[in-house]
Formats: structure tokens, C-alpha cells, sequence
């Protein structure tokens, strides 16, 4: 026992314990712990969905433990956004096991019917639901946010379902949106910044000297940008999946709202982060990344709530439905345009104020306004041309002084904006980030993070011709690196080089670069394949050619006269065919010769056996042989003369002696003859045994008023005469018989 115990890897004199061995250990038994304990949710998880289904309701009904579990896990699971470093392969396998247990579980919660002899009443499945809090809106939210990628159509039959049998949801949705909001004006609180009704309660003095975002800590920062991205991406990922709750939001004035903390917050968080140039530059493309995903899911927000709204209404509604609809999206745009005054000073609604148009821009670039309002104008012709016109004028002021793109779907803000190049710094990061890497948790990357789709051909052609056409003395090389750079937008390039605002790596280049052909990897001539490869005219192939036998165009000495009397081939081919007619009989030998004909020779592969028998020689095979065999009978159409009545005796004794005699030639017989043969031996055989035909068919006869045949009368008179003998119609007989013997007391 010393000797294991000395032999045992551990802290030594010698070798003392460091803190990276320390925390080494720290970490293999916390993965452990996790190991085990998540191998005993998902186990009892596994057990309960195989429960029955009056089992399964029980224990989720009266089990308090259950919901805790399941509330834990929803409440503390890693979203895809949230930072995280890359667990071991146990552990993303029991990660993944324990995410589709949980998302099995929640699922048969929301099922009332599960076959048809195992189902809740609509009503009885509401009230449990409800009254046993086993689905709140926080649950749903999570819910959302962690299953909705990639479940999306049973996600949004399962919350319908919810929300369709227990009403009560909506009125719980309704109470939850003044929290929602508030969680927006806690973060311009937190961000030193008065919205529009951020508060309605006076400002405290403690909170008159916070922090702007560009003056807190990188780390309170940090904090700021989490919380909002992770609120953006549960409220869009609820709408997206449920967008029949877009009707509440709007109650409560939702899309103003929106659209007012996105003008006074992303501006800020983002100049935030352009001024900190000297501070961790990894950290800030990170934040970078997530508050260009949280302006791009606030754009997409504002969208689902105007479509479900507006515009999907106005396009499955009739022409005489639709105008209120229609008010509806003007008055939303009139909003976000206009000035408002309250209607009194007893009102809690807060004063609005003209946006300054960075939201309207942001928007117009990833869901135009024009298309929207043209949609309009072809649904209705009553439509408001005055207030449509000043819309589209407002939005178009908002892009005044901006390069207009509306191709691009408000990702990266324009390279003018971002002096500090942490764009560039973004880039750097994204590609060795913390963020999860797989395709499938692409998208929360950020909306900066989404490489466009590579150009080349002729759309590639085009565009370094459009900028070497204002900016003739650069080299397509110079041109087509700054357009990879600024994702293939010339007007982009144009601008930063006019202006000398070129990037470090594009500034390093030579201005007259020319543009490298990269070599096809499978050339054309290596990848052909045809029915004349390699054959002799080839030319792809060999370098030499027989160019005698090629003739480009008619000959003008043939005709077809002269191809026709053209009999050389067949001279060559004459003298071939004429060896097979040559018969050697005698074949004269000269003295001094060998001949290939020996006569005298014995050849041993030749057999001899029948050279000394005439076979077939003396076979009677003359006309007499064949006609002995049957005499010849002329065929009776051909016979002139009439027999005599002998003859005709003759002829018919023969026929009779035929017929008895079997047939040789009748190889197969015909079977109906064989059927009746059969049924004829069957017949016999019953009758031998004394079984007799049942008549039942007989006796039923056929349908009432259609008459009975004969064959049916007789066998109904036989039965009914002597049915006494059968069954149990002669009872009292057997009892006298019974009674005579003593059998019955009297």
C-alpha cells in the first residue's frame, strides 16, 4: 500500500502543485459533476415520457420537482448568443441528449390528445395547464428562444395549441408588456439616456450624474450590450414563432416605442464602442458583433408587427374590409413622422418627439417602405395619396447625406461612420470568436458577421469596369482586392478612394495591380470526353496527322458511275472466296517435293469404325415405306365418285374401333373432359357410401315474388315432411321412450 500510494500522481516535494494543475482538476471534476448529474435528469426524463398517459399527467401534475427541474433548465441553459468556450465531446453529446428530452417533455405537456383513446377534454387541458402554471409566458419566451431554431413548425403548433385552449394567456401576455418595456427603459437609464416616457416617476438625484456608454467601464459595457441582445433575440424569436400575439404588442403602443429606443440607444452604444481605440480590441469586435445582431433583430421586430398587422390583413381580406387596415399602417408611419402633444396633463402617455431618421434609414434598407406602400395603392385606390407621399418623402430626407443602398440588408454601417476601424477588428475576431462556429448557430453571430455571397464571371467583369471607368489609372488587380474588401459595393470603393479612406491592407497595395488569371484547376482540353477521343484525327491528342487521308470537300474526279465500277475490293475479296470451292482430288506432286496431301498415311484422330458398314444403305426409305405406315385417304371435297355402301360400313367400323382405342397422339387431354370424368368418379363414390346431395341451395329457392322452380317445391315438400325424424322435432317420442324404460318417474 506505501508503494501504490508513493506511486500515485500527485504533489510532491519534489514537485510541487501548480495553479494551472489546480484548475486543471477543478475543471475535470466539475465536467464529472455535470456529467453525472445531467445523466440523471435525462434519465428520469426518458422514464417519464415513457410513462402512459395517465401516468405521465399525474407526475407532471403532482410533481413539484419536475417543474423545478424544468424550470432550472430553461432558466440557466446556455443561449446560443451567450458566451462560452468549447466543452469536451461528452459533454456536448449529453447536451444535446438533455435539450431533446426537455424539449419531448414540454411537448407532450402541450398535447391533450395523444391518440383516440388517450386524450383531455379542450376545456379540462386549459384549466390544468392554467391553474397548475405548468406554461407561463417567461416559459414560452424560453421556450422560443432555445427550441425555435430548427423545430419551428411543432414550436408554433404547440404554443397555438396553448393558446388556443386557454384563453386566459393573452390577458397574462397583456399584463407581462408593461415588463417588457420597462426593460428598455432600464437600459437608457443604465445608458444615462432620457426616452421618450422612459419613466414616469421624477428622476432620482443619484441618477442625474450616470454614466454615458461612452464614458462606463468596458465591462458594464459589456453587461449592457448582453442584455440587450438577448432581449432582442427572445422578443423576436416569440413574434416569429407566434405572431398572433403582434395584436397585444400594438396595444400598448409597441412599435413606437421600438422604434424610438432604437434611435437613442444604438447610436450611442455603437459611437461607444468606435471610441474606445485603446482598449481590448478582441472584446469590442465581439460587442460589435452582437449590437449589429440586436439592431438588425429590432429592424426585423418592428417588421413582423407591421406585417402581421397591416399587411397580411389587406392581402386575405376583401376590397370592402380593408381600410381600416390600411389607417392602420398610415397612422404607425404618421407616428414615427410626427410631432404629438398630450391630450392632457392627467394623461400617462408621454410626449413624442420627430425622429432624427436613423431608424427609418436602418429600416428602408432591409424592408423598403416603397414596396409596402405600393402594395397598398394596388389593394385599394382610396388610398391617402397625401400622407403616403409625405411618408416616402420622410424617408427619402433620411437618406439625405447617407449613401443609399438598397441592396443592403443594414448590416455594417457605412466605413465613414467607423474612423477607429473596429470593423476591421470584428472581421479579425470573428474568425477565431468565442462564438459557436457550426452553421447552424450562424445567424447568431450578428448580422455583421454574414459573409455576402462571392461575385465572379461576368457580374465580377462589370463591376471592376464600373470603377476603372471613373478611375482609369488603378489596375483591375488594385480594383477587384478593394472590392473583396468592401463586399464587391464600387460606390463604397469609389467614395473611400476619392476620399484617401482606404483600409491599412488595401493603402499597402500598388495602385496599379494588375489582375492575376487564375488557372481553370480542370482545363477544358483534360476534362472533354467524346466518341473521337483518341482516334486517329485526334489532333487534341497526338501532334501528328495523316493528312492524306483527309479531303476537305468533294471529290471532283468520282462520280457515282465510277464509284460504282470501282471492283477492286471485290478482286481482293474474289480469290479468297474461291479457296472455299477448291475440292483436292488428285494433287500432282513433283519429285523433290513434300506435299501437304498424303494419302498413304494413317491419321489417327479420324474414326474408321463405320467405313466398313453401308449405313443407310439398304433403309427402306422410298414413297411405299411412308405410305405403309396409313393408307392414303382422299379428302371427301375432292371425291368425284360416290362409295358404295360396303365401303361406308368399312369406313365407319374403323371409326368406331378408333374411338375405343386410346389415342396416341393425344398428348394432352382436354380438361373439361377430365373435370367431368372426375365429378362422374366423385358422383359414384358418394353414392357407394350412401351421402346424399345437398339440397339446401334447392330448398331456399329464390327471392319472394320471383316464383319458385320446380326443383324447389319438391325438396321443400320432402323436408317438410319429414323434419319430425330430425333434430329436435320428435322430442315427445323420446320422452314416452324414456318414460316406457323407467328413465322419467310418472
Amino acid at each position: 500500500m506505501q508503494h501504490n500510494a508513493s506511486s500515485a500522481p500527485g504533489p510532491t516535494p519534489d514537485h510541487p502543485q501548480g495553479p494551472e494543475d489546480r484548475e486543471a482538476e477543478d475543471f475535470t471534476s466539475a465536467v464529472e459533476e455535470y456529467l453525472e448529474r445531467a445523466t440523471f435528469v435525462a434519465n428520469d426524463l426518458d422514464w417519464l415520457l415513457a410513462l402512459p398517459h395517465d401516468k405521465f399527467w399525474c407526475q407532471v401534475v403532482f410533481d413539484e420537482t419536475l417543474q423545478k427541474c424544468l424550470d432550472s433548465y430553461l432558466h440557466y441553459v446556455p443561449r446560443k448568443f451567450d458566451e462560452w468556450v468549447a466543452p469536451a465531446p461528452e459533454v456536448v453529446d449529453m447536451e444535446k441528449r438533455l435539450h431533446r428530452s426537455v424539449f419531448l417533455t414540454f411537448l407532450r405537456m402541450s398535447t391533450h390528445k395523444e391518440s383516440k383513446d388517450h386524450f383531455i377534454s379542450p376545456s379540462a387541458f386549459g384549466e390544468i395547464l392554467y391553474n397548475n402554471f405548468l406554461f407561463d409566458i417567461p416559459k414560452i419566451l424560453d421556450l422560443c428562444v432555445l427550441f425555435g431554431k430548427g423545430n419551428s413548425p411543432l414550436l408554433q403548433k404547440m404554443i397555438g395549441n396553448i393558446f388556443l385552449q386557454q384563453p386566459s394567456y393573452y390577458n397574462d401576455l397583456d399584463e407581462t408588456m408593461p415588463t417588457i418595456l420597462q426593460v428598455f427603459s432600464n437600459i437608457l437609464q443604465h445608458c444615462g439616456l432620457q426616452g421618450d416616457g422612459a419613466c414616469a416617476t421624477p428622476q432620482k438625484l443619484e441618477e442625474r450624474g450616470r454614466l454615458t456608454p461612452s464614458d462606463m467601464p468596458l465591462l458594464e459595457l459589456k453587461d449592457i450590450v448582453l442584455y440587450l441582445c438577448d432581449t432582442c433575440t427572445t422578443l423576436w424569436a416569440f413574434l416569429d414563432i407566434f405572431p398572433l400575439a403582434c395584436p397585444t404588442f400594438q396595444k400598448h403602443d409597441f412599435c413606437y416605442r421600438l422604434a424610438s429606443f432604437y434611435e437613442i440607444a444604438i447610436p450611442e452604444l455603437e459611437s461607444a464602442i468606435k471610441k474606445r481605440r485603446l482598449e481590448d480590441s478582441k472584446l469590442l469586435g465581439d460587442l460589435w458583433q452582437r449590437l449589429s445582431h440586436s439592431r438588425k433583430k429590432l429592424l426585423e421586430i418592428f417588421h413582423i408587427l407591421l406585417n402581421q398587422i397591416c399587411l397580411l390583413p389587406v392581402l386575405e381580406s376583401s376590397c370592402d374590409n380593408i381600410q381600416g387596415f390600411i389607417e392602420e399602417f398610415l397612422q404607425i408611419f404618421s407616428s414615427l413622422l410626427q410631432e404629438k402633444s398630450p391630450v392632457s396633463p392627467d394623461t400617462l402617455p408621454p410626449p413624442r418627439r420627430t425622429l432624427s431618421g436613423r431608424f427609418l434609414r436602418d429600416y428602408d434598407a432591409l424592408f423598403p417602405v416603397a414596396d409596402d406602400i405600393s402594395l397598398l395603392q394596388q389593394a385599394s385606390s382610396a388610398l391617402d395619396e397625401t400622407r403616403t407621399a409625405y411618408i416616402l418623402q420622410a424617408v427619402e430626407s433620411a437618406w439625405e447625406g447617407v449613401d443609399r443602398r438598397k441592396a443592403t440588408n443594414a448590416k455594417d454601417p457605412p466605413v465613414a461612420e467607423n474612423p477607429n476601424r473596429v470593423v476591421e477588428a470584428a472581421e479579425a475576431v470573428s474568425r477565431p470568436s468565442s462564438l459557436p462556429q457550426n452553421l447552424e448557430e450562424e445567424e447568431c453571430l450578428g448580422a455583421a458577421a454574414a459573409p455576402g455571397p462571392a461575385v465572379c464571371g461576368v457580374e465580377l467583369d462589370s463591376l471592376i469596369s464600373q470603377v476603372k471607368d471613373l478611375l482609369p489609372d488603378l489596375g483591375e488587380g488594385f480594383i477587384l482586392a478593394c472590392l473583396e474588401h468592401y463586399s464587391y459595393d464600387p460606390e463604397q470603393v469609389i467614395n473611400n478612394i476619392l476620399e484617401g479612406r482606404l483600409a491599412p491592407a488595401l493603402s499597402q497595395l500598388d495602385h496599379g495591380l494588375d489582375r492575376q488569371v487564375k488557372p481553370d484547376p480542370t482545363p477544358l482540353l483534360a476534362s472533354r470526353h467524346n466518341i473521337f477521343q483518341n482516334d486517329e484525327f485526334d489532333v487534341f491528342s497526338r501532334d501528328s496527322v495523316d493528312l492524306s487521308r483527309v479531303h476537305k470537300g468533294r471529290r471532283k474526279e468520282e462520280s457515282a458511275r465510277s464509284l460504282l465500277n470501282d471492283k477492286r475490293e471485290v478482286v481482293a475479296q474474289r480469290r479468297r472466296y474461291e479457296q472455299y470451292s477448291v475440292v483436292a482430288e488428285e494433287v500432282p506432286v513433283q519429285p523433290g517435293e513434300d506435299s501437304p496431301y498424303r494419302g498413304d498415311d494413317y491419321e489417327d484422330e479420324y474414326d474408321d469404325t463405320y467405313d466398313g458398314n453401308q449405313v443407310g444403305a439398304n433403309d427402306a426409305d422410298s414413297d411405299d415405306e411412308l405410305i405403309s405406315r396409313r393408307p392414303f385417304t382422299i379428302p371427301q371435297v375432292l371425291r368425284t365418285k360416290v362409295p358404295r355402301e360396303g365401303q361406308e360400313e368399312d369406313e365407319e367400323d374403323e371409326e368406331e374401333a378408333e374411338d375405343e382405342a386410346p389415342k396416341p397422339d393425344h398428348f394432352v387431354q382436354d380438361p373439361a373432359v377430365l373435370r367431368e370424368k372426375a365429378e362422374a368418379r366423385r358422383m359414384a363414390f358418394l353414392a357407394r357410401k350412401g351421402y346424399r346431395h345437398d339440397s339446401s341451395t334447392a330448398v331456399a329457392g329464390n327471392p319472394r315474388g320471383h316464383g319458385q322452380s320446380r326443383e324447389t317445391t319438391q325438396e321443400r315438400r320432402k323436408k317438410e315432411s319429414s323434419k319430425a325424424t330430425r333434430a329436435n322435432h320428435n322430442r315427445r317420442t323420446m320422452t314416452d321412450r324414456k318414460r316406457s324404460k323407467g328413465m322419467i318417474p310418472s
